[in-house]
């Protein structure tokens, strides 16, 4: 069996009691985030325009949404209900703004978001030097 290279995992920070090395998230947990996260982007951008005629408000809400939610707290609202989070790969803490945006815009774009690695993570995750984490699996 082929070693896999563990380079961009993260490790836990001091102040994650009982954490384990991260595990990619499945990409049924990550369709799951994105998916409730777009619901809330649509129902936001009702608010200032109408998401079925105009189609850059609920991309440009859910491009804020990741910026903020994933840059300063490291998941989104989607990503907390199936307890996913999202954090430098290198550092396992929330990687900030201006690296949350990139992620956000990379994603919208889609096609980075289908060419993944080994360690499910997509282009733009790369871009961004996060990877998606799921939860541990429960010990037997």
């Amino acid at each position: 069996m082929a070693e896999r290279s563990t380079s961009s995992h993260i490790t836990p920070g001091p102040g994650d009691p009982g954490a384990t090395a991260a595990i990619p998230a499945s990409l049924g947990r990550r369709f799951g985030a994105l998916l409730i996260d777009w619901l809330l982007c649509l129902l936001v951008a009702r608010l200032f325009a109408d998401p079925v005629t105009e189609g850059w408000a609920p991309v440009s809400v859910l491009v804020l949404e990741y910026t903020f939610f994933v840059g300063f707290f490291g998941q989104t609202p989607g990503m907390r209900l199936v307890r996913l989070r999202c954090l430098g790969s290198g550092t396992g803490r929330p990687v900030g703004p201006i690296r949350a945006l990139v992620r956000g815009v990379l994603l919208a774009l889609v096609i980075p978001a289908l060419i993944m690695d080994a360690e499910r993570r997509g282009l733009h995750d790369r871009a961004a030097g996060t990877i998606v984490t799921g939860p541990a699996p429960a010990a037997a």
